[in-house]
């Protein structure tokens, strides 16, 4: 008996025995249960697993008539943890890791890594840079599968089922781990009938006298920040567009409403066709991070890590990103 039959073991009335093959049901139940717990959704966790509700639903009954004892509070409006519950959910957390790296071992010895990759990033970053890669990562990991789901809000990895977030910008603080996998300068840029409609700004100062194009996604999205001298200063500009879309943004700029402050890879593309032009340059604020954010608690798997460390590769020498 392995150490996560012991502990399953140790889950179980002590007046039943099992044979082997009661603990594969087992093992689906408790997956089912955590997942419930952490969604607080029994038709959410039949979406996920591809199956039904009322399936779902008899799973967790039968566990809990399995284990004596009553796992959630059920109400119309909610589904709570009994004290039963929380102690059970902590402990199968342990067990299904235990499961899970058990898992790892062996698919580290395969030459094949198999699996679905579950990956969330925002729109404009996964329609520009991720999408466009996965021909070659295909080939490369034929027995990979990519779901990819793209919004332009924070998806919760743990309720969603997430294995990886692709995010921009500084992460707050939180229980998710992350890895910097490039970072990304900022470019003031226009088209060049703007500037020469407008004038070509030589200090970034100067565009607080420019139609600027808001993205309201920023923090203070009318306190544009650059640098000088090592020293970090601020502009506070004005504009008649706002938007919380990046490829909104970035179509704003090609249609030549104004001049925007963006990061490279949102624009690499357009700065080097020639379609936008670059201002202030040497003002340039700190580049943009790009992190990989996973769910807490886990280790990275080798399929998460194989797609993580081609898409690192790939940015590092896309000039859209770092150049």
């Amino acid at each position: 008996m392995n150490e996560s039959t012991k502990k399953l073991a140790l889950l179980m009335p002590q007046q039943a025995t099992y044979p082997h093959g009661a603990y594969m049901d087992l093992f689906e139940s408790m997956t089912f249960f955590t997942r419930v717990v952490e969604t607080g959704s029994f038709s959410a966790v039949a979406k996920e697993f591809n199956t039904t509700q009322p399936t779902v639903s008899k799973k967790v009954a039968e566990l809990e008539k399995h284990l004596n004892t009553k796992l959630f509070r059920r109400s119309t409006r909610s589904i709570n943890l009994t004290d039963s519950g929380s102690d059970y959910y902590a402990r199968s957390l342990n067990i299904l890791q235990d499961i899970e790296e058990a898992e790892l071992s062996i698919t580290s010895l395969q030459s094949e890594t198999k699996g679905i990759v579950k990956v969330t990033t925002s729109v404009a970053f996964g329609n520009a840079h991720i999408i466009p890669i996965l021909s070659e990562f295909f080939k490369a990991h034929p027995g990979l599968q990519i779901n990819l789901y793209l919004t332009d809000q924070n998806v919760d990895l743990i309720q969603q089922g997430v294995d990886i977030a692709i995010r921009m910008g500084h992460l707050p603080d939180s229980i998710l781990s992350a890895r910097q996998v490039c970072s990304s300068p900022l470019v003031t840029v226009a088209t060049q009938q703007y500037f020469e409609h407008y004038g070509y700004p030589t200090h970034p100062l100067e565009l607080s006298r420019h139609e600027c194009l808001i993205y309201s996604g920023r923090k203070n999205p009318l306190n544009w920040h650059f640098m000088e001298d090592a020293i970090d200063f601020s502009v506070t500009v004005k504009g008649r567009f706002i938007t919380n879309d990046a490829a909104a943004y970035r179509a704003a700029l090609i249609s030549g409403l104004g001049v925007g402050v963006a990061p490279r890879w949102l624009v690499g593309d357009l700065i080097q066709a020639g379609t936008l032009q670059t201002v202030c340059n040497k003002y340039s604020a700190n580049p943009m991070p790009i992190h990989a954010v996973f769910p807490p608690g886990k280790h990275v798997s080798e399929k998460v890590r194989c797609f993580t460390d081609f898409l690192t590769d790939k940015i590092k020498i896309c000039e859209n990103i770092n150049r």
